[in-house]
């Protein structure tokens, strides 16, 4: 079974700072493209980053303005998000997802996790 497992989400204050993490087992995923998405209630499912399988080729929407850092673990199996300098409209459910190529179109990833809710608060 396929499964990708999201952590770190959480209540923050503004102006602080969390670090996301995508766990992915029951197949291999180091040869997978990985991106962040994000959904706030009421809007789309928007793109805040992507990675590919080797790390080298590396994506951000232009809200995070340097903001946030994807990166992937030395097993390649891991993916995070460090969200630093955190916003109020920043608040949405965060998901990682998984797909044979760097994109931005949520459509064009195969697998997806279940989200993880990051709410950022005055």
């Amino acid at each position: 079974q396929v499964q990708l497992v999201e952590s770190g989400g959480g209540l923050v204050q503004a102006g602080g700072s969390l670090r996301l993490s995508c766990a992915a087992s029951g197949r291999t995923f180091s040869t997978y493209d990985m991106g962040w998405f994000r959904q706030a209630p009421g809007k789309e499912r928007e793109i805040v980053a992507a990675i590919s399988w080797s790390g080298d080729n590396i994506y951000y929407a232009d809200f995070p303005n340097v903001r946030f850092t994807i990166s992937r673990g030395n097993d390649k199996n891991t993916v995070h998000l460090q969200m630093n300098s955190l916003k109020l409209e920043d608040t949405a459910v965060y998901y990682c997802a998984a797909g044979p190529k760097v994109t931005f179109y949520p459509s064009l990833y195969n697998y997806w996790g279940q989200g993880t809710q990051v709410t950022v608060s005055s």
